[in-house]
């Protein structure tokens, strides 16, 4: 049975620890891939990473087209990320905006290689290498930062620190046990 799961809020541990390697490839991580797909479904995103669901592996799902239109979904297991240059220059406001599911509503710049290559393996143990550019490089970038226990705000430009902070606490984030359910909870964008 497929199960929708609530998605921690930044704060919760879990998200701010690093992922352990997934060493059992057996039916409970079948089950576990199973929600994360439905859940990231119904958030709507991009990606989901296990922390983000409260389990502390290293596995994420994706579902983008890329930027020629390809459509691409699936699953990395224990990924290995190696990155290209990454400009000095500042992140542009207007297209270099991400946003997270686990700090629902709120979008910030974020400088990030423009290529990345992506290694890992399937639900089978079967290897993955994807060579990626734009968003969706910059997707596989957001997803392993969760697994190395990072979100994207701390990432951030010193210049948006502050608003960062403002926002974390007209939200009241930053305590564990907060978390969203997709489908249930009405969160504004």
């Amino acid at each position: 049975m497929v199960t929708i799961r609530p998605i921690c809020i930044k704060g919760n541990p879990v998200l701010h620890r690093r992922a352990a390697e997934v060493t059992q490839f057996d039916e409970e991580l079948r089950t576990l891939v199973q929600d994360m797909y439905e859940t990231m479904d119904k958030a709507p995103g991009v990606g989901l990473a296990a922390p983000q669901i409260g389990v502390g592996l290293r596995v994420f799902t994706y579902d983008y087209d890329d930027d020629e239109g390809n459509p691409r979904r699936g699953v990395l297991i224990n990924p290995v990320l190696e990155l290209g240059a990454i400009s000095n220059e500042p992140a542009d406001e207007e297209t270099e905006v991400e946003g997270c599911l686990s700090v629902p509503g709120e979008r910030f710049p974020l400088k990030r290689a423009e290529k990345a290559i992506i290694t890992g393996v399937d639900l089978d143990q079967n290897p993955i290498h994807l060579e990626t550019e734009g968003w969706f490089a910059r997707i596989m970038q957001h997803e392993f930062d969760h697994l190395e226990g990072m979100l994207y705000l701390d990432k951030l430009a010193k210049e948006w620190h502050k608003e960062r902070k403002l926002m974390y606490a007209e939200h009241e984030w930053g305590l564990p046990g907060k978390s969203w359910l997709p489908g249930r909870d009405h969160l504004e964008d």
